[in-house]
């Protein structure tokens, strides 16, 4: 077994809930690397035994470790045979981190309050030269039983793999987001909370990317002051968005429009925010352009000031085309043009291969040696043949008519290649050898 021991990044002026937050969401993004992960004292404890072959060893998941956390991230990372030897290697290293799973000989030489255990007795072994887990450890064992009890014990024997670990129950994402923030002070104003709010707001974008979903609905509740009894218990707030999003912006700039309608009843003591409804969201790649968000609004906006500068035959995408033929099947048309698919005159033809990554924009001739095409050597034929014909509508390009068997082709060279023969008329398949041609590489 190997375990990595987190201990999330504390940001100056956090509160306690929002300490618990961090680390909770620090073990929900660790959840993608293995299931096995547990939240112990400040750390988060992550098993990776299974894992390892998975991400390419130790080393490797280390680096995802130390590289994808989200925001404010972890604040020391370490390794170890055991759950709570990495745990208390973690405490002791600082910002460093292992560069190998550490033998026992290191774990002796770590001071005792790097083991949770052995904390609420620090003075009084301190006071009998014993400041050293390895110092602990060559105490008798009996003696120390009496003294400070059976769990000091044990969380020694655990932390050097002579007694299985001790653990809360495995971490889970929930299903369900319900976020409850107690506020530090009693606030009488909605603008204090919709600024409150706005840490319930970020919990809730972190949780949907976690969950790779938006949400449609939400629900904000809050409780008046014990004080207020005049107040009734509490009020809440629903908020509705025509399609899901998973940024919080648009979603806190319509609960502060609600908000500005809302006259409190009393002073408010504490806020939950609930997610009524969500949606599975696609990954969206993310753009190279600055500040662009997954709906590509900031992008769309960017593209049209460039075609005013450039011009609009200057910056162009691609456009999707009904059309069956290779080479075909899209075109280029000016950034700013309405999004949609070209009608065309041939309904898409169902693909019995598949596709190559890369078409080569006009076909290279091969060569023949008896009937066997060549490219880098001889071609060996793996899969086809699949016939397109078409273009009959489209006579004014040089290949627009089409009549062409498709196959999936190995080169000794050059890999797998898609290749084609050209059908020729009966008449005149004695006439000649027919013609091949590299159309398409598949990486």
């Amino acid at each position: 077994m190997l375990w990595f021991s987190l201990i999330p990044s504390v940001t100056d002026g956090a509160t306690a809930d929002e300490q618990a937050w961090t680390q909770r969401l620090l073990g929900w993004w660790a959840l993608r690397f293995t299931p096995r992960v547990a939240l112990l004292d400040e750390a988060v404890l992550v098993e990776v035994g299974a894992s390892l072959r998975l991400f390419g060893g130790a080393q490797a998941l280390r680096q995802q470790l130390c590289e994808g956390a989200p925001a404010p991230g972890w604040q020391r990372l370490a390794w170890g045979p055991t759950s709570l030897a990495a745990l208390a290697l973690s405490r002791h290293q600082g910002d460093e981190v292992n560069a190998a799973c550490p033998p026992p000989e290191q774990l002796a030489t770590l001071p005792l309050h790097t083991l949770s255990a052995a904390r609420p007795h620090l003075e009084t072994l301190s006071q009998m030269g014993c400041r050293t887990l390895g110092a602990l450890r060559r105490l008798p064992r009996g003696g120390v039983a009496r003294r400070f009890g059976a769990p000091l014990l044990d969380a020694l024997d655990q932390a050097h793999g002579q007694r299985p670990d001790t653990l809360p129950p495995w971490l889970t994402l929930p299903e369900v987001f319900d976020e409850r923030l107690e506020l530090p002070f009693r606030v009488e104003s909605t603008d204090a909370v919709l600024h409150a709010a706005a840490h319930l707001l970020r919990r809730l974008q972190d949780w949907l990317a976690l969950r790779h979903a938006g949400v449609l609905a939400i629900e904000l509740r809050w409780r008046h002051d014990m004080a207020s009894r005049h107040a009734g218990g509490g009020e809440s707030l629903e908020v509705r968005t025509a399609q899901a999003v998973r940024q919080v912006d648009h979603l806190a700039r319509l609960l502060a429009e609600h908000l500005a309608h809302v006259r409190l009843k009393g002073p408010v003591g504490e806020l939950s925010l609930h997610a009524r409804e969500i949606e599975r969201l696609p990954d969206q790649a993310l753009s190279l352009l600055p500040e662009a968000l997954p709906s590509g609004e900031a992008l769309r906006h960017t593209l049209e000031k460039i075609s005013v500068r450039l011009g609009p035959d200057r910056v162009l995408r691609p456009q999707a085309l009904a059309d069956h033929r290779p080479g075909h099947m899209q075109t280029w048309v000016p950034s700013t043009q309405a999004d949609g698919i070209r009608p065309g005159p041939a309904k898409p033809h169902p693909q019995a291969m598949p596709m190559p990554a890369w078409i080569l924009d006009q076909p290279q001739p091969l060569t023949l040696r008896g009937h066997q095409p060549q490219h880098h050597g001889p071609l060996s034929l793996l899969a086809g043949p699949q016939r397109i014909e078409g273009g009959w509508w489209d006579q004014h390009h040089a290949d627009g008519v089409q009549a062409r068997d498709y196959f999936i082709a190995s080169s000794p060279a050059a890999g797998l290649l898609w290749v084609y023969k050209e059908r020729v008329p009966m008449a005149a398949e004695g006439q000649g050898a027919a013609h091949w041609f590299l159309h398409g590489v598949y990486g």
